[in-house]
């Protein structure tokens, strides 16, 4: 392209690269989400298909980076956690941010048709996701921050599980949360379980844990695939940590194949077996549609 007398304006962009040889964890947000869930009537404490659609871009944006080492959701936010030794768009953070943003928000609004037209929930406005690059510089700093987002989980859900059964019962927000006002997460325990037979511990664990997405190999049908596979674990403990050492060193030797358990009918395992199967009847249906011209023209 030729130069022009305006090309000076160049000159005013700024270009920030994430340092060399550190954790970048790229987190979305949902922006005004408490809105969003009571506009598309969203359960609460907890909805199982707005946390699967959550899934869903989740797998989007690990499947578009073979750089990302683990993804991880609850809620509203997903956090994506890239290699020490990612070299993704030259590690520019305004350009990694706005893609997987972007990405993100867009793989969201494309399966939700996928996940809610069973309940008829029909989109009224698009979300809207804000994204954060941060860089940890020590496998223990990233632990500490995985940790921090899985504790998360766990006290907000605790609290908003209590919440909503008290205001199920009779009682209005404002009485439900002065009761809740100064109690600890044994009082919250107590009260679920005198008051509504709930014992907290049995709750679904995708509900206190938050998913992890993890790329792994594994057997279907007696055959060998690579897929973004959701895991529900606790990261915090060591032992997560020792079971998939893939996550900090690449390198690693692991298992050869993941086993996906009770997994396996997870929503996005069978859309990622889905895809795959329909590539493989197209590419067996051109292959087919090749000879019958080759045969033809002989």
């Amino acid at each position: 392209m030729a130069l022009s007398r305006f090309e000076y304006v160049k000159q005013f962009e700024e270009e920030e690269k994430l340092l060399p040889n550190c954790w970048i964890v790229v987190r979305i947000d949902g922006k005004g989400f408490h809105r969003f869930c009571n506009v598309h009537s969203f359960t609460k404490p907890n909805d199982l298909d707005a946390l699967q659609l959550m899934n869903f871009a989740g797998m989007t944006v690990m499947q578009e980076f073979n750089e990302i080492a683990i993804g991880y959701g609850q809620s509203d936010e997903y956090s994506f956690v890239f290699r020490r030794e990612a070299s993704v768009y030259q590690r520019r953070r305004d350009k990694l941010v706005s893609y997987v943003a972007s990405l993100f928000t867009s793989a969201y609004m494309f399966h939700w048709k996928r996940i809610f037209d069973s309940r008829s929930i029909d989109m009224r406005y698009p979300p809207s996701f804000d994204a954060r690059a941060v860089l940890y510089p020590t496998d223990e700093n990233l632990r500490d921050y995985l940790s921090w987002r899985q504790a998360d989980v766990h006290v907000n859900n605790l609290y908003n599980t209590t919440f909503w059964n008290l205001v199920a019962s009779g009682l209005s927000n404002a009485d439900a949360e002065k009761r809740l006002q100064g109690t600890l997460a044994s009082d919250k325990n107590e009260i679920l379980f005198s008051q509504f037979g709930i014992n907290y511990n049995n709750e679904p664990i995708i509900y206190r844990k938050g998913t992890i997405l993890l790329a792994k190999s594994v057997r279907v049908k007696d055959k060998k695939q690579r897929l973004i596979v959701p895991i529900f674990d606790d990261l915090i403990s060591d032992t997560f940590w020792v079971k998939h050492p893939e996550i900090l060193d690449k390198k690693a030797k692991t298992d050869d194949v993941f086993d996906l358990a009770e997994n396996h009918t997870q929503p996005i395992i069978l859309y990622q077996l889905t895809v795959q199967e329909r590539r493989k009847a197209g590419h067996n249906k051109g292959e087919a549609t090749k000879n019958l011209l080759e045969t033809g023209s002989s």
